[in-house]
């Protein structure tokens, strides 16, 4: 639902606000930028993510400012992928395209033991698919030191820009190059710990990203 909060006000056009539109956009990162008002003034905190359904989960020390904060306050979540530098023929024109989404919400506190678990497991699926069934789960000290959030999407937009640049009609005639210069993210060559104690094979979750 489109509110006063997550309405695109420059360039509506670019607004979407379906779920579907929304969650594909969220799914392809797992680092948003948390926004929030601590001690009067104004704080932004990069942190890791994982969703389930319209759930949103975040986790860390239990004595992080953010986790604590986010427990008491309305924060805002933004998720930004770059695509391409839109090169215009005139300065003023200059864009980029771009995925974005922005999410309104309080989080709460996951104090149910199994579903802290969980959540951890999302986070994890969320960056690195398959690694959670390849490692040693948490004990319970680093469970007891870990603090897991979660916040339901109920006020979100995606914000899109693509394709080529839009110039002035008589700069078309000009003699400027222009288009999109593309950005890519991939993964590079897996780099083993100096400390392992065997020659161990690279596990299925790191080949399946590296070899997309």
């Amino acid at each position: 639902m489109k509110t006063n909060k997550t309405k695109v006000k420059r360039t509506p056009k670019r607004g979407h606000y379906d779920a579907e539109i929304i969650y594909s956009i969220l799914d392809k990162d797992f680092i948003c930028q948390i926004g929030f008002v601590y001690d009067d003034y104004p704080v932004v905190i990069p942190t890791i993510y994982g969703r389930k359904g319209n759930t949103l989960y975040f986790h860390g020390a239990s004595v992080s400012r953010l986790l604590v904060t986010m427990e008491t306050v309305p924060v805002s979540i933004n998720v930004t992928q770059t695509e391409g530098i839109v090169l215009a023929r005139s300065a003023f024109h200059h864009s980029l395209n771009y995925h974005s989404v922005t999410v309104f919400g309080q989080a709460s506190l996951v104090t149910d033991m199994d579903e802290r678990m969980e959540a951890l497991k999302v986070i994890s699926d969320q960056i690195i698919p398959l690694r959670w069934d390849e490692v040693r789960l948490p004990n319970a000290k680093e469970m007891k030191a870990t603090k897991v959030l979660k916040l339901e999407i109920s006020e979100a937009s995606a914000k899109i820009r693509t394709g080529p640049p839009k110039d002035e009609k008589e700069d078309y005639e000009l003699d400027i190059w222009a288009g999109v210069l593309p950005i890519e993210k991939r993964f590079g060559k897996a780099i083993a710990d100096p400390e392992l104690k065997m020659d161990l094979p690279i596990p299925d979750s790191v080949k399946n990203l590296v070899n997309k």
